[in-house]
């Protein structure tokens, strides 16, 4: 008979495992890495699998190493760099193993330089949920059909800069910074550190198949604030560390929040976003209407703004037009320019009454103590 393996001691070694040889930025990092390592080994137990990212504005910042420790740690690891969408997909659809996907230098794929790589992208983002598959024709000339092919599996991936709006919200994000000079860590060598890696993946194989009863359709109280997307990427891995017992529970959830919080600063929202957020708290402060023409002026002139370079051009009329026009006002019409009456003329512009709705929908909190009203902005009749 097997012996019972003690879950929350078991994380506690796949967590220093990690510190020997990674520099995280938090501690929040290592749980929550340990925890995706875990998660891995019970991937048929969950509706969704989180991806995890490693990313760094520079080379040198710890991301490969990072992966190659996860590598040592997860079930049937297989590294990427690459690699194609079909390739991906004819793996996971296998079925001698699922592969856990180790994709480095993730930028050339969707960096400013990689090109269109769509099918990739679709990949990963079907991935993301236990149903998702990727449908490819198969055969020659007219004997081709249409064949499902799975794509749910775990990924892990590292690379320069960000990652697209719909990879980076179903990930948890590891922002990974150069090795400073007094944070030292122990020099991996792969002939012997593999092998102890690689002890820890066989014991956390042996607890998954004694956890997985208590983790099978489990549904982890969510800590406050954390719902929607940020709920369906932790969800696995707060039910690991439920399992898992002794300190994890606590843990899990306050890296959780310390991570989702993070994700939530450095999160910009698309440029629609941003443009709602700037008009709300930096255009129209305490004016019910405004002219387009010193809309577009004070646009272009924020600091830390995209506005004044857009593809090389100042934002215009015509794109603030096409941009405010996606979205709707109470009323469900696309949001317009009106008439404004001004001394002696009408202009153009656009009433705070008209994007109201799309900012309470669409736009993060306001800040706590807005900034005045900028002078000689008194509303005209």
């Amino acid at each position: 008979m097997t012996d019972t393996i003690d879950g929350a001691a078991l994380l506690d070694e796949v967590e220093a495992f990690h510190r020997r040889f990674n520099v995280f930025p938090t501690d929040a990092a290592f749980v929550a890495v340990a925890l995706w390592d875990a998660h891995a080994h019970l991937l048929d137990c969950f509706d969704s699998t989180p991806r995890i990212a490693f990313l760094s504005p520079e080379p040198g910042s710890g991301k490969t190493r990072a992966l190659e420790i996860v590598e040592t740690l997860v079930p049937h690891p297989m590294t990427a760099v690459n690699a194609s969408a079909a390739a991906l997909f004819r793996s996971v659809s296998a079925g001698d193993g699922k592969p856990t996907i180790l994709f480095d230098e993730i930028d050339t794929v969707f960096g400013p330089k990689a090109g269109d790589n769509e099918e990739l992208r679709g990949f990963l983002n079907a991935g993301h949920r236990r149903t998702g598959v990727t449908y490819r024709c198969i055969g020659d000339g007219g004997q081709q059909t249409v064949q499902a092919f799975p794509s749910y599996c775990a990924v892990a991936v590292a690379g320069l800069g960000s990652l697209p709006d719909t990879i980076l919200s179903r990930s948890v994000v590891i922002r990974m910074r150069r090795r400073a000079r007094n944070e030292k860590v122990e020099p991996f060598r792969a002939r012997v550190h593999e092998a102890e890696g690689h002890k820890l993946r066989d014991r956390l194989a042996q607890w998954a198949e004694q956890a997985r009863k208590s983790v099978m359709g489990a549904w982890p109280d969510m800590p406050d604030g954390v719902s929607d997307r940020p709920a369906d990427v932790w969800e696995p891995l707060l039910a690991v560390a439920d399992a898992a017992g002794g300190a994890w529970p606590d843990r899990a959830r306050a890296a959780c929040v310390t991570l989702v919080t993070a994700s939530k600063a450095n999160d910009k929202g698309s440029l629609g976003v941003r443009l709602l957020t700037d008009l709300r708290d930096h255009v129209m402060i305490g004016i019910d209407r405004l002219p387009t023409v010193a809309i577009l002026d004070r646009l272009n002139s924020l600091d830390d703004a995209p506005w004044a370079d857009l593809h090389g051009k100042p934002l215009d009329n015509r794109r603030l037009s096409k941009m405010l026009a996606e979205y709707m006002t109470a009323d469900n019409e696309p949001i317009a320019s009106r008439n404004i009456k001004t001394a002696g003329s009408v202009l153009k512009g656009y009433y705070s009454a008209d994007l109201w709705d799309a900012w309470a929908r669409y736009c993060p909190p306001p800040p706590e103590s807005p900034l005045p009203p900028l002078p000689g902005t008194e509303n005209v009749a």
